[in-house]
């Protein structure tokens, strides 16, 4: 079962988000989902060690007007390294407000997730979800969830290369790996 934590940036050393006194379903401050439709700027990924295993995500989401939000979540069971890439997405783009299509860039290390939104995934669907060596694609179900959750939005997929210099992709992957640990701990039920 996914578990969501309410980790925030500043948890893990970094810049705190500011702490609403109101949010919306999706836990975004109310002044955060009211933002306007112009660009959303998505960080994301995905944790999982070992792979397969205990597994964690996280999503920074920064408005046009600089205001920054993070998810992120676990599942403590078994699961893959993409399968939690895919998960941060899904949230990143579900939290944004659903009023109107918004101009998003998601930023991702993952080439699974980038090429599969950008190369493969037309052809999965023609095909009847199975891959062009006939196979069924993996984690369709997810794919079935980013394809919605990607469908509400104007959205460019943009590679960073993991563990370089882009400081949102560092930060993100320090909450992607600080829920995998919470969410290890709960399965263990060892108290970190």
């Amino acid at each position: 079962m996914p578990l969501s934590f309410p980790a925030t940036a500043a948890d893990f050393g970094f810049a705190a988000d500011p702490s609403p006194q109101q949010t919306t379903p999706a836990g975004l401050p109310l002044s955060f989902a009211a933002a306007p439709s112009g660009p959303f700027a998505v960080w994301t990924d995905g944790s999982c060690s070992p792979n397969p295993g205990p597994g964690g995500w996280a999503a920074i989401l920064q408005a046009a007007d600089g205001q920054t939000h993070s998810l992120s979540g676990a599942e403590p069971g078994a699961t893959t390294n993409n399968r939690m890439e895919l998960r941060a997405v899904i949230a990143a783009l579900e939290a944004l407000p659903q009023s109107s299509s918004l101009n998003v860039t998601v930023h991702t290390d993952s080439q699974y997730v980038q090429r599969g939104m950008t190369e493969w995934v037309a052809a999965w669907v023609r095909k009847g979800w199975h891959t062009g060596k006939g196979k069924p694609v993996e984690n369709r179900d997810l794919w079935q969830a980013l394809l919605a959750a990607a469908a509400r939005h104007e959205v460019e997929w943009a590679w960073v290369r993991g563990h370089a210099e882009d400081a949102m992709n560092a930060r993100v992957d320090a909450l992607a790996n600080a829920a995998r640990e919470q969410g290890r701990s709960v399965q263990t039920g060892v108290t970190l």
